[in-house]
């Protein structure tokens, strides 16, 4: 099943890195995928916007627990210009079992990669095409719940967020 989301476009997107110096990650591309989950409703409200900064109390569980699932993959341009993921599927299996692992509610796998692939259609000017080169993808999950006590949060957030990159390692001569 491929799902969809809205869509609201970055009004001033930013001017693309110098593609010899963008380094490991650290610019980041015009939008993010951002979507809640509240116990009850279950995951909800996908969407696409604005990269920005997010809100987060200094009490919020994730701070202090570490409670946290994260996963990282590339997207590739090949020699004609088509954008290629490496495996997402994977990444999304072994993403439902750090939820299950973490008591974090599971993202469903295609969920998962359809956030993905629609954010990356949107942001794919930003994929570098330098030989070594990716736009490196990171999905991660935290809760905003307010609570310093260790109890299983019921409310957490699952996003996505973009950046050009280098390889993490440099070549040893």
């Amino acid at each position: 099943m491929h799902y969809t989301f809205p869509i609201t476009r970055n009004e001033n997107p930013k001017p693309k890195p110098d593609p010899k110096d963008i380094g490991f990650a650290r610019y980041f591309t015009d939008h993010m995928f951002f979507m809640n989950y509240d116990e009850g409703q279950g995951w909800h409200d996908g969407r696409i916007i604005p990269y920005g900064p997010l809100s987060l109390d200094p009490a919020a569980t994730t701070l202090h627990y570490a409670q946290e699932a994260f996963e990282g993959l590339k997207a590739y341009k090949n020699p004609e210009g088509k954008v290629n993921l490496f495996r997402p599927d994977m990444n999304a299996a072994r993403m439902r079992r750090t939820c299950e692992r973490m008591c974090i509610p599971e993202i469903d796998e295609d969920l998962f990669v359809s956030a993905v692939e629609e954010l990356v259609k949107i942001d794919q000017d930003w994929i570098p095409e330098g030989a070594g080169t990716s736009l490196y993808i990171r999905p991660f999950i935290i809760s905003p719940e307010l609570n310093l006590a260790p109890v299983a949060p019921k409310s957490f957030w699952f996003i996505i967020i973009l950046a050009p990159a280098t390889p993490y390692h440099s070549k040893v001569s």
